[in-house]
């Protein structure tokens, strides 16, 4: 059972960024709609707090160290918590955008979306809304068409991430540092990105990655 106040939508926020997570909690602190129970620095954090605080809408970003904002919402999905999910990013990328969608997000916004906006999809979203910021319809669209097709194999976005600093040259040992995980973690990615690109070594991957639009 998810925290209500009354008419107020019970929130909370994640974001490893401390300034844009101080001016976003402070504009939902004076809004006459929400109540702001925790804000976290990551993922893990997050996580706790949905699980000890049951908000009835947690905002996340969807790129933090620990757990990404999407493997919280898969956490969430798997345990069966009635908490649901709005997902900010700073980067117009199709494929995290499927995946929250797939996943069963609420909302999926760019962080320049405003207070307003961003309250209009808490609000929304608490009443059993979806809201997708415009920016990111068409990529949806065009993603959902690669994928039936089957041009685009569907990595998560951490596999994204993982994949995407091994071709910047990164090693496990770098690439777990870069991403707060542990080695043996980073390994576990990679192994499944090799399984669903059919290859079976870094360079085929990077290649694969690159042909294939998964990675610049």
């Amino acid at each position: 059972m998810v925290h209500r106040n009354g008419d107020r939508v019970s929130v909370t926020v994640a974001d490893d960024h401390p300034l844009f997570r101080s001016g976003l909690t402070a504009l939902l602190a004076v809004r006459p709609e929400v109540e702001l129970l925790a804000e976290d620095a990551d993922g893990v954090a997050a996580l706790e707090s949905i699980r000890e605080l049951a908000p009835a809408v947690a905002l996340l970003d969807v790129q933090m160290p620990g757990l990404s904002g999407i493997e919280v919402l898969s956490a969430i999905s798997r345990d069966g918590l009635a908490t649901r999910v709005v997902l900010l990013t700073g980067f117009e990328e199709s494929a995290p955008a499927y995946e929250a969608v797939a996943l069963g997000a609420g909302g999926y916004l760019a962080k320049d979306a405003g207070g307003d906006r961003i309250t209009e999809a808490i609000v929304a979203v608490a009443g059993g809304g979806t809201v997708i910021g415009a920016g990111f319809r068409g990529a949806l669209a065009s993603e959902i068409r690669l994928r039936e097709r089957g041009d685009r194999p569907i990595l998560s976005g951490r596999e994204r991430e993982v994949l995407a600093l091994t071709a910047d040259g990164g090693s496990v040992a770098e690439v777990a540092k870069r991403l707060y995980l542990g080695e043996a973690t980073v390994k576990t990615h990679l192994r499944h990105v090799y399984e669903k690109l059919g290859v079976s070594d870094r360079a085929a991957a990077v290649a694969h990655g690159m042909r294939r639009g998964l990675i610049d």
